[in-house]
């Protein structure tokens, strides 16, 4: 059963002594989900599911899939765009200056929802609640919000501020439903911004490509999903590996993420190169 969203926001429940605090009901949730494991060896399976590869212990599979038996399963919930396919309100939806909904321009077919106000975050919530709810009923351990980045590809109708206040509305309901909650990329939150916001982990793209891995390991410590794309390294794979400040659970994939039985498929991990530090 669904609970209201005005549960989700206020963070409060009903007990049968009366109605517990937001930090009663945090520390109590605190005790129910799974954490990412330690020394996890990822696969990220965005673009089909399929049988990980050996010595796998970790799956990331969209939110339409089902989790991979066995594993720790993390559900990818596109959190602050529309994900292609589904049809969202227009008052949702963030509006360019001609009044058309804003789309992501790396990603066509994605529009940048309308998280500028406490209303309209609320709404949105409510949406995203069901899809939240459906990977813990699915059998998930815990979901991904994409996408927290959008502020920086709206034209200024979304704040920084915007993204930290419906990011910490998304990772209570994650908590609510029992799911740990992972931060996808956006550097630029500091670490008093995590800390309010609650991620338990990240999962990061192309961190050494761009030299951002120590935003992600300076406060999640070994906490870290890194993807890199065989299509722009900036080293061969298994310098990047040797690199002290590239994360331990990093991956290299081809970028369309396609499942193991396409020929333009490609996987590694970093765990295959490291003799030393493990």
């Amino acid at each position: 059963m669904h609970r209201s969203v005005g549960i989700l926001v206020a963070g409060l429940c009903i007990q049968s002594g009366g109605i517990a605090s937001s930090a009663e009901q945090e520390a109590r949730v605190a005790r129910t989900f799974k954490p990412l494991p330690a020394h996890a060896v990822a696969d990220y399976q965005l673009g089909g599911a399929y049988d990980p590869p050996a010595g796998t212990t970790v799956v990331v599979r969209d939110s339409t899939a089902a989790p991979a038996q066995g594993l720790y399963n993390i559900c990818y919930v596109n959190g602050f765009q529309t994900q292609p396919g589904v049809a969202w309100p227009p008052r949702l939806l963030v509006r360019n200056g001609k009044g058309k909904p804003l789309v992501d321009p790396d990603w066509p077919d994605e529009h940048l929802l309308d998280i500028s106000s406490e209303k309209l975050r609320t709404a949105v919530l409510e949406r995203l609640a069901v899809t939240i709810a459906e990977c813990a009923h699915a059998g998930f351990d815990a979901v991904e919000f994409d996408n927290l980045d959008s502020f920086t590809r709206s034209r200024g109708a979304l704040k920084h501020k915007d993204a930290v206040a419906f990011a910490e509305l998304l990772v209570r309901a994650a908590h609510e439903q029992g799911l740990a909650a992972g931060q996808k990329n956006t550097p630029q939150l500091s670490d008093g911004e995590r800390r309010r916001i609650g991620f338990d982990f990240v999962v990061s793209e192309e961190c050494h490509r761009y030299d951002e891995c120590s935003a992600y390991t300076r406060f999640y410590g070994d906490r870290v999903i890194n993807i890199e794309y065989v299509d722009d390294l900036r080293a061969p794979f298994a310098d990047v590996c040797a690199d002290a400040a590239t994360p331990r659970d990093t991956i290299l994939r081809d970028r369309e993420l396609n499942p193991a039985q396409r020929a333009s498929y490609r996987y590694d991990h970093c765990v295959a190169h490291r003799t030393v530090r493990q």
